[in-house]
């Protein structure tokens, strides 16, 4: 290493070369995350000019060669010549970090790309990439090769527009719009997203669906279709909901038995003391399920992590329906008050909030931080709540009856808890029986493998790594756990072996840092009933130990379908086709070969599963993402839940593309 240490060594990035030096400091991961951020923070601009009142349509579509466009007909990127940089407006917005119109609350009262990176960081990690501006019944554009323009700013000649500009132009024809402006006018941005940064550049149109649905469901009255062409026949979805928030819950209560038919609404704003109104909308609607869906939003961000917003009504909720039960008859069947989780217990809410200054925590923007919001939303959240209930008196006494049985269920899981944490207080090692542990004391390089059945559970014992490798035996199926309230979860015996082993509680106890494992398996039979224990424990995960799939601590053991055998060679397929290919290679007699279909785990010898499912030089395991909650929530539901219709349509669409059974 050279120890001369000068002004020479430091280094200099100029434009936008810090964003492909460190990508991931903009778009969080180079994976495929960050390639669908791309296309976001592209929409996200256009959907800022629907906020502002200045768009309608936005028009995502996924071209051939992994090519993006993303079109809308809002006022356009101004094309004239910035006084201040000599050069045209649109290309400081592509070329310049920083640079936008989101900084003086002039041109945007409220936003979601507040920081002026957005659509320049998608120019900047593509190999190339295109701007076309349509105003006053003209076209201008700009081309970039690696985030650097290749030209000025120019009108494009009549003769060199493609179909779809040519479409655009004159969709509207020579008409006027109400404003007196041309009719054809908006921003079009297509890119292609550069390989060389990127692991993949393929886009995942049902990934992308949900979040453009998840939008217009935000911006009521948005139209927002994406199509992707790369099929012969394109495929398309169209996204309208008049409904905004309201529809959003309906969306997501469309698999339960719901309490009330319409769902609570209210909306309004409030003046937050120094930079201008914040304006709030929200919907609620009850179900008769035992979890709670809440999903919250700043300026159309997700904030996972809740904030201040979220706080406020939280607090409002679990006040004004207190407030209700000390009038109600029913208050003399509960000792104590009612808690937040006791309720938000079936409950589906969607709260969205336009903050002039947002002020995020992390940089993720996940959390919100500005202090003030919290009152106005808990004010506003408090009065719509109470004039409601107070007009439909038989909605709240339905809402109490569930709080309340809710409450006396939380009451019994803590009593339950204390019993179980009692008998382990005098059991010195508090660990299950079934559970045969490692030695290794450090969590992050734990394995526990959950295994469906005593005999492959004695085979995975005998073959693991007892350094590292943990195995918990289950027996037979286990509690669906969608169906039933926490006390049951808690007490039930084939839960309890597994709430003991990882060892992080359960429910809204849960604490992921306390777990005793990073990896968490689960090794079922590669049939039917493997599936079924997979589903039920995927469930149980997602609800009560959410954070174990958000941290991507639980995984999916993949056992051999088969072992072939030719002289003295093994060789194993994991699904048909590899099967068939092992048995199509050349040299082979059919009469020598021998093909052995394994019908569970318990048919492997200890050697032959560690081989071929545990050494962690050769197994094939699936880490479970949760890469779109509305999108799994609404699954658990409609497979899970009670409701038998919705789960009978889904089973009917999908049974023939997706089914692999023995018959």
């Amino acid at each position: 290493m050279d120890s001369n240490y000068s002004a020479q060594n430091i280094q200099v990035l100029k434009g936008l070369e810090a964003v492909r030096k460190r990508p991931g400091m903009y778009i969080g991961t180079t994976g495929i995350d960050g390639l669908h951020h791309l296309v976001y923070e592209v929409v996200d601009n256009s959907v800022d000019e629907a906020m502002q009142g200045h768009c309608d349509t936005i028009l995502v579509v996924l071209e051939g060669n992994d090519v993006v466009r993303v079109e809308d007909n809002g006022r356009g990127i101004p094309v004239d010549i910035h006084p201040g940089e000599g050069v045209s407006a649109l290309e400081l917005v592509m070329t310049r970090l920083h640079a936008g119109g989101k900084f003086d609350k002039k041109s945007y009262k409220v936003s979601g790309g507040l920081h002026g990176v957005g659509v320049s960081v998608v120019n900047a990690l593509s190999s190339w990439c295109e701007a076309w501006v349509f105003s006053g019944g003209k076209v201008h554009t700009q081309r970039y090769k690696l985030g650097i323009a290749e030209g000025p700013t120019a009108e494009a000649p009549q003769a060199s527009l493609q179909p779809w500009a040519e479409e655009k132009l004159n969709a509207a024809g020579a008409g006027m719009d109400a404003a007196g402006e041309s009719a054809s006018r908006g921003t079009v941005i297509r890119f292609k997203a550069d390989n060389s940064i990127f692991d993949a550049t393929t886009y995942n149109f049902d990934v992308l669906s949900n979040r453009l649905r998840e939008l217009a469901f935000l911006n009521k009255g948005l139209t927002i279709t994406i199509r992707d062409e790369r099929l012969s026949t394109p495929k398309v979805h169209d996204f309208k909901f008049e409904g905004g928030v309201k529809s959003f819950v309906e969306y997501l209560n469309e698999s339960k038995t719901v309490l009330h038919k319409e769902p609570v609404f209210f909306e309004g704003s409030r003046e937050d003391g120094s930079q201008g109104q914040v304006e709030v909308e929200c919907a609620i609607q009850y179900n008769d399920g035992f979890n709670e869906i809440m999903y919250s939003f700043v300026n159309d961000i997700n904030t996972r992590e809740g904030g201040t917003h979220l706080m406020g009504f939280k607090s409002a909720l679990t006040r004004t329906l207190n407030e209700f039960l000390k009038k109600s008859k029913a208050a003399k069947k509960l000792d104590e008050a009612l808690s937040g989780d006791d309720v938000r217990e079936g409950l589906t809410a969607v709260l969205s909030v336009k903050v002039p200054n947002p002020q995020f925590e992390g940089q993720t923007k996940g959390k919100l931080g500005n202090s003030e919001v919290k009152g106005i939303v808990e004010s506003l959240a408090n009065e719509q709540l109470e004039l409601f209930f107070d007009q439909h008196p038989d909605v709240i006494a339905n809402i109490l009856e569930k709080s309340i049985l809710a409450a006396k269920a939380r009451i019994a899981a803590r009593q339950a808890r204390d019993a179980t944490r009692r008998k382990n207080a005098m059991d010195s090692a508090g660990l299950p029986g079934k559970l045969a542990d490692c030695s290794e004391k450090d969590p992050a390089l734990c394995e526990l493998f959950i295994v469906e059945g005593d005999s492959a559970g004695g085979s995975a014992k005998m073959g693991r790594n007892r350094k590292h490798q943990a195995i918990l035996s289950l027996f037979g199926k286990m509690l669906n756990v969608e169906k039933t309230r926490i006390e049951k979860v808690v007490t039930n015996e084939k839960l309890q072996p597994i709430i003991a082993s990882i060892g992080g509680g359960c429910g809204g106890e849960f604490d992921a840092a306390k777990i005793r494992y990073h990896k968490i398996i689960i090794m079922a039979d590669a049939d039917v009933d493997g599936s079924h224990i997979r589903t039920l424990l995927l469930t149980f995960f997602y609800r009560y130990m959410t954070d174990l799939i958000e941290h991507g601590h639980v995984y999916l053991a993949m056992p051999p379908l088969y072992r072939v055998g030719y002289e003295k060679k093994t060789f194993y397929a994991y699904d048909d086709a590899e099967k068939d290919r092992i048995l199509a290679e050349s040299g082979r007699d059919p009469e020598k070969v021998a093909v052995q279909r394994y019908k569970g785990l318990g048919e492997m010898n200890p050697g032959q599963l560690w081989e071929t499912t545990m050494d962690p030089a050769r197994r094939n395991i699936i880490q479970v993402h949760l890469d779109d909650a509305v999108e799994a929530e609404r699954i658990f539901s409609t497979l899970m839940g009670e409701n038998v219709a919705p789960r009978r349509e889904f089973i009917e669409e999908n049974a023939l593309l997706v089914a692999n059974l023995d018959v």
